[in-house]
């Protein structure tokens, strides 16, 4: 017996490489991303139900590099929404509704001595795949929002303890 797949949950199990058709903005390279979300609800008992936000992130994939949201470079043949939602489904294995964009912000590389400039999109996820381009590369995990909030501040404070640390000081 054969069974039939519809098109829309079959992916590709490879990722866009190389540069020849990347984006670039006075000589800086174009990248977009999403913040994947869910409203998951949870049953306290059969009266209560809490309804909570997640978010994705994923793994780096370099080793002991921490989390991150799906982010790469914006194509020439698609529209940023479009690379958006394909580095999205590469990188975290996820589709859903790219929303409205979240904000623009340049950064420096860390491969090189070059800029970036980046857009960021909320990502309605309606769809989890079980198989996806960097799934052997890469791990993903939903995270509460609260969870994530404290997560950040953490790290922020480390990082501004840190630069603290580093900056030469005079005295008053």
């Amino acid at each position: 017996m054969v069974a039939l797949v519809s098109q829309e949950s079959v992916v590709a199990l490879v990722s866009r490489t190389g540069r020849h058709l990347q984006r670039y903005n006075k000589g800086r390279r174009l990248v977009v991303g999403c913040i994947p979300y869910r409203y998951k609800i949870q049953k306290q008992n059969c009266l209560d139900t809490e309804e909570g936000l997640e978010v994705l992130v994923i793994s780096s994939q370099k080793k002991k590099k921490g989390v991150l949201f799906p982010k790469g470079g914006w194509e020439l043949d698609e529209s940023i929404k479009e690379a958006a939602s394909r580095e999205t489904l590469e990188e975290a294995g996820v589709r859903g509704i790219v929303e409205c964009e979240l904000g623009k912000w340049r950064f420096r590389s860390k491969s090189d001595d070059t800029y970036h400039e980046g857009y960021m999109f909320p990502l309605l996820v309606q769809e989890q795949l079980d198989f996806w381009p960097e799934k052997n590369v890469r791990q993903r995990i939903w995270v509460c929002t609260s969870c994530f909030i404290s997560f950040l501040f953490a790290y922020f404070s480390l990082i501004t303890l840190q630069n603290v640390k580093n900056y030469p000081f005079s005295s008053c």
